[in-house]
């Protein structure tokens, strides 16, 4: 027996989910389930993480966690479940299928079968913001080495063990050439190991126009965590629809599996709900769990269930479908043809292998040298009413003045919009940290300090971007 937790959720979470245990248990799932409360009731009660801490403790001794929508109230100081379990639990690996199921489901691409894998812990979705000054906000995007080496090297290892052919990553790193670049440059890099399989990249919009277009161009695309969320959730869709659609958490300990779409709150308690995406994400937790032929059994189910047209109203089309279900009915319908396969549709086959990927090594260690130092101040006059106000004193020179990502000083460019927020960079030689306070007081006396950055080479490599003609 495997020991797995359940979360009902909200909204039409609990439908769902007791339509998805009718079917499990039904299929002779091996499984020791402990139900657990998160989701609205508990914010409600106080808890701002949407979590009592004994739920953490029963989530850690458990082999995997299926967990149904949940309602994050709307309003400050609450932040989003799901990506408090992923953080916490270290569910580093987000793995959407994207599979058309045509005609049964409606779509214009009937042959797309696409593996989404997305980064889970880094990016923006450390929602770490701050409110630099009256004009500015400023939102943090962590990319490391080590994440992107694991998530890259569990696309590739996922890709190997399900025999598939390509992997292909998107970042932005025209534009984002440190952080994307770093994520783009893993990815080349272990894309070497894996010579049986193709590699490519693309510039993220691009690369989602063509995924809108022709989806059947790709097979596993691996992606930063914000790109990720939401191409997935376009991919889902034009696969037929985002209610189909499940979703695996992997971490190196633990998993998570979930239904990819929300509470709806409006369906709640009318029976109307399709359970197909918890469904599938159900049938991901088995193969997890090693369950790999009970997964089959209710895949092929659920598939014939679409074949013989017993349709939920999200999907149900005339001439396609036979006849219009609710919830319940559906979960008994496929509950039905337990041992029954499809006739046209195709079942997933089995992983031919384990999923083997070696977590990251630490980063190599570099030689780290203090250039200088940017310091963003709040500035509302003329750039010629600043400038007497930031002349340096010795070891530091004043480099540059920019605004918003355009340099303004030297050789400004009047034509350009500035914000209230002004970053000032220093440069110096043969500099160490004992250097900083007295420019930084020095600063503060004249100006309100908003940020500071010290700006370090590793191994002569500059740590930090230049300015458009900046040596």
């Amino acid at each position: 027996m495997h020991h797995i937790a359940i979360a009902k959720g909200d909204g039409i979470g609990p439908e769902i989910m007791d339509a998805t245990l009718h079917i499990l248990k039904s299929a002779g799932a091996k499984l020791d389930i402990t139900e657990v409360e998160i989701g609205e009731k508990v914010y409600l009660r106080g808890e701002k993480a949407g979590i009592a801490k004994e739920t953490w403790d029963v989530l850690r001794h458990c082999k995997a966690f299926l967990k149904a929508p949940i309602t994050t109230p709307q309003g400050g100081g609450f932040k989003s479940l799901n990506v408090t379990v992923r953080a916490t639990m270290g569910l580093f690996a987000n793995i959407r299928p994207c599979v058309s199921y045509a005609p049964f489901v409606k779509t214009k691409y009937p042959n797309m079968d696409v593996v989404i894998v997305r980064e889970n812990e880094e990016d923006l979705y450390t929602g770490i913001e701050y409110r630099r000054t009256d004009d500015l906000y400023q939102a943090f995007k962590y990319i490391t080495t080590t994440g992107s080496e694991r998530i890259v090297r569990y696309a590739f290892a996922y890709a190997d063990a399900h025999g598939r052919k390509k992997v292909t990553c998107f970042t932005k790193d025209n534009i984002l050439k440190m952080s994307d670049g770093e994520f783009h440059k893993v990815f080349d890099s272990i894309a070497k190991e894996y010579p049986h399989i193709q590699a490519e990249h693309w510039i993220v919009d691009i690369g989602a126009a063509k995924l809108a277009d022709a989806p059947e161009a790709f097979d596993v695309v691996v992606l930063p965590n914000l790109y990720g969320d939401i191409l997935s959730d376009v991919a889902a869709e034009i696969a037929g629809s985002v209610g189909l659609a499940g979703s695996a958490n992997i971490g190196t300990h633990s998993a998570m599996f979930e239904a990819i779409h929300g509470s709806a709150p409006r369906r709640a308690g009318q029976d109307m709900a399709n359970p197909s995406g918890l469904l599938l994400a159900a049938i991901q937790m088995l193969e997890y769990l090693g369950e790999g032929k009970t997964a089959n059994l209710i895949e092929n189910a659920w598939l014939k269930t679409l074949e013989d047209g017993i349709h939920t109203y999200d999907i149900f089309q005339q001439g396609i479908s036979q006849q219009k279900v609710g919830t319940k009915a559906f979960a008994e319908a496929v509950a039905k043809r337990l041992g029954q396969s499809p006739n046209t549709l195709k079942t997933r086959p089995l992983p031919k292998s384990k999923i083997n990927w070696i977590p990251p090594r630490p980063p190599k260690e570099t030689k780290k040298e203090l250039k200088g130092v940017d310091i963003a101040v709040e500035w509302r006059g003329s750039l010629d009413e600043l400038l007497p106000l930031l002349q340096p004193e010795a070891p530091f020179e004043l480099k540059m003045i920019g605004n918003r990502g355009v340099k303004m000083w030297p050789h400004p460019l009047p034509e350009s919009t500035t914000s209230d927020e002004w970053r000032v960079r220093y440069i110096g030689k043969n500099l160490s940290q004992k250097d900083l306070p007295s420019l930084i007081q020095k600063v503060g006396e004249k100006l309100r300090i908003a940020h500071i950055d010290p700006l370090y080479t590793f191994d002569g490599v500059p740590g930090y971007t230049l300015a458009q003609d900046e040596q």
